[in-house]
């Protein structure tokens, strides 16, 4: 559900880097036109398994300004075999899929054995790497364990979706080059942590992100969030930064097309 807003005047071109569509209850066709309403141009509509990827590569080609991924999310590792793989890898041909992920490692959950995790995180920067596409990485409750696997990997092209470290971890992440994703969590009140590592980087490291149909920002909790809603999380970032939000608006969607060169 979304709601107009007035007091956010963000232009047209933003993007939201991260939404499961294929999870909104409206038509998604009708969130895509409600978010381009609210000046929202493109939206990448992340696959957590191979049938949602290609859900989400269905969707690319039948709604303008969408874009996919391909992936399997942490909670799913312990299902990713060669055919899981074989089809990930197929999906990634397609040029509209922009995106090698949702991947990563969630040690909160563990609804997948931590060597099963690592496993198919590594497989994952194997498929970013060869295919030249950004990866699209998960992390709760294991930085220490993701960042030595990316590093061990020499990951290549590295999006960190719904930034949950602090500003000593997005100062690392932004050295490496990663892109930091911040989601609608960024404006609760519990969650001053993300509101300092927005603070800690350049905003040429800086995304934003709906993760729809989850986390819909502060003022709208206890509805489902949309791509739409991602103009709350735009200004967030220029609140806590100090900065105009068509700056900080202009910023994270050039930021998104270098992340994501698909998008372009």
């Amino acid at each position: 559900m979304t709601r107009p807003n007035p007091e956010l005047p963000v232009q047209s071109g933003v993007v939201d880097t991260h939404c499961h569509l294929f999870l909104v209850d409206r038509e998604p066709s009708l969130v895509v036109e409600a978010a381009r309403a609210a000046g929202v141009d493109r939206l990448l509509c992340v696959g957590v398994d191979p049938a949602t990827s290609a859900m989400s590569l269905e969707l690319a080609d039948s709604i303008s300004g969408v874009f996919a991924t391909a992936g399997m999310h942490p909670h799913d590792a312990g299902h990713f075999d060669e055919a899981a793989g074989a089809r990930i890898e197929e999906l990634l041909h397609d040029p509209r899929v922009v995106a090698v992920g949702e991947c990563g490692l969630d040690f909160f959950r563990m609804r997948s054995p931590k060597e099963d995790q690592v496993r198919t995180l590594q497989a994952h920067i194997s498929l970013s790497n060869e295919s030249g596409k950004p990866m699209v990485v998960h992390v709760r409750d294991a930085w220490p364990e993701v960042l030595r696997v990316l590093d061990e990997a020499s990951a290549e092209r590295v999006v960190i979706h719904c930034f949950s470290g602090d500003a000593a971890i997005a100062t690392e992440c932004a050295e490496r080059g990663y892109w930091i994703s911040f989601a609608g969590n960024i404006t609760y009140p519990k969650n001053e942590h993300l509101r300092q590592a927005a603070r800690a980087v350049d905003v040429d490291r800086i995304l934003v992100e709906t993760d729809a149909p989850f986390l819909a920002p502060q003022t709208l909790r206890g509805t489902d969030n949309e791509p739409a809603n991602v103009i709350h999380t735009i200004a967030e970032v220029a609140r806590v930064r100090d900065e105009d939000v068509r700056s900080v608006s202009e910023a994270t969607s050039r930021n998104a097309d270098a992340a994501f060169p698909g998008l372009s």
